[in-house]
Parts: structure tokens; sequence; C-alpha cells
């Protein structure tokens, strides 16, 4: 029997956020790409009853395929660091910092890395006025995958009518014009540059529905920027501590050069859906599917 055959692996899914989902898929096919490596896999629902789920299991490793509250912002890996089960991705400080938007430009700016002006304010705040001059977007902080997101254009004088089910408090972000761009970082090494192209905002759907977007990797940039955001995103994962693999998602103005690329957040449980950026790009740096996630069940631990 292999070491990696007597290796048990349970892949957390699904999870109570918003981005459910998608956290499916992602689990789903890691838990596929983790057996076709030789790994011993159980799929886990992670839900209010995860812990008994867990301790039934017995795993050796976890891997953390969830998205969004819960199971990105260290809620799920404190369980872990309790149960002292090794798991893979970001630890507890790193996802809770990652996850909370404003948090994350704190450590940005700390390190000289360019971000938008942005502020929090009260979803009912937001209703009522203009807290930034337009152009600015509305987001929940500590959510990902685009859910959620408002554009205010310029000139137009009545407030985001924001839904109800939006949080109390979210960000408001002055809208960075320009091209869509992300790298991600994998055990220290950034990988390679995506250029995203879509017909309007990088969206949930664009994001997640086939033809929503059409990415060109390696970005046709120029180098200079090109190499700004490899050197970005690998600062922007040691700044918050990142474990294993992160992204780090760009917006460049083309018109102000160097000075126009800006950061807009790190996601340290990046999609790996069909669609997704981060398999794609390990695809492009000669990294299978199946070798992107061994390789993150190798790097498990805890105290991360």
């Amino acid at each position: 029997m292999s070491s990696r055959a007597s290796q048990k692996v349970a892949v957390l899914m699904g999870g109570l956020s918003a981005e459910r989902e998608v956290s499916l898929s992602t689990g789903r096919g890691c838990a596929d790409a983790l057996r076709g490596e030789g790994f011993d896999v159980v799929e886990i629902d992670a839900d209010q009853t995860v812990f008994v789920k867990l301790a039934e299991t017995q795993p050796d490793v976890v891997f953390n395929a969830l998205h969004g509250r819960w199971g990105e912002d260290g809620a799920v890996q404190g369980i872990l660091e309790w149960m002292r089960l090794p798991y893979t991705h970001s630890g507890v400080l790193s996802s809770a910092l990652a996850i909370d938007k404003e948090k994350t430009k704190e450590l940005y700016r700390r390190v000289g890395l360019p971000v938008a002006d942005s502020c929090i304010a009260t979803a009912e705040e937001v209703r009522a006025r203009h807290v930034m001059a337009p152009p600015y977007v509305v987001k929940p902080y500590n959510e990902g995958s685009s859910v959620g997101i408002y554009i205010v254009p310029e000139g137009v004088n009545t407030p985001p009518d924001l839904a109800a089910d939006m949080p109390k408090d979210v960000m408001v972000e002055a809208y960075a014009p320009g091209r869509e761009l992300t790298t991600t970082v994998l055990n220290g090494r950034a990988l390679t540059v995506t250029d995203i192209i879509t017909d309007g905002w990088y969206d949930y759907e664009a994001k997640y529905e086939d033809g929503g977007s059409r990415h060109v990797v390696p970005a046709d940039v120029p180098k200079e920027i090109f190499d700004a955001c490899l050197d970005y995103a690998l600062r922007a994962h040691e700044v918050l501590g990142c474990r294993g693999l992160s992204r780090t998602d760009f917006r460049w103005d083309e018109e102000k050069g160097l000075e126009g690329l800006i950061l807009l957040e790190t996601n340290t449980q990046p999609g790996m859906t069909p669609t997704s950026l981060t398999p794609e790009q390990a695809e492009a740096c000669g990294i299978t599917f199946g070798q992107l996630c061994a390789s993150l069940v190798e790097d498990a631990s805890c105290d991360r």
C-alpha cells in the first residue's frame, strides 16, 4: 500500500456561506483529483455538525475546500486547530485578516502595496446618501466571489438601493478603472498573471458560468506590469501570513502605467472549479490539477 493510499483526506465543502454552491463544485473537483493521485478521500458537507463528522471520519489530513464565511475566515480553521487535524491553506489569523477587506488593505498599505481609497459604512448610510463621490463600488467587507457587488457610476445622483440581505456594514471603495489581472501564489512561488476579459464587471456569473469570461494566460501586458503583479502577489501573501495557496486580484489602468496597478484583495481559498483561475495558472506552469491538490495535502499542518 502506498503512503498516499494509507492517508485519509477529508475534503470539507459546501458550508453555510453565500458561496456554498461554488464550494461544492470546488470540493467535488478536488476530491476527484486527490483520488486520482492515490489518496483515500472522504467528502464532508460542512454544517453545524462538522466537528462530529470530522471526529467520526478521523482523517489524517483535512483539505479545506470551503469558501466565504465560516470556511475562509478562520472559523473552521480554529476547529481544526482545536482537534489537532492537519489542514490545507491558511491558518486562523491570516484567514481572518484576508476575509476582512479593510484589514487586508491596512496591511497592504503597511508594506507599500497600492490600493484604492475606501471606507467602512453601514448599509443604512449607503442607502441614504453618497458616502463617497461617484464612481465607487459597494461590497460586503467579508465575503468573496463578487457576492453583493454594487457599482455606482459617475454622475449618478441617487445612492444605491442595496438589497435587504446586505450585511449591516459594507465597504465603499473608489472605482478603479482598467483591466482585471490576477496572480496565484503556491507554496511561496508566484505562478503567472491572468488577464480576465469580460463584457462587464467580473461578477459571480462571469466567474462561475461557462463562457462568463475569457482568460489570457499568461497575460499580454508589459513586462513591468507582469513582474509587478508577481512581486505584489507574493508580498501580499507574505504580509497576510498566508500558507499553501492564495490568489491576489488587481485592476490595471493602462493609461497610468505602473501607477495604475492596484491590489483589490487576496483570496486564501481561491476557487478550484472547472472555470477557476488558479488551476488554469498552475496548468500554464506545468502543474496538473492533481499535482496542485496533492501539493496542498503534502503541505498540510496544524499551527498555520
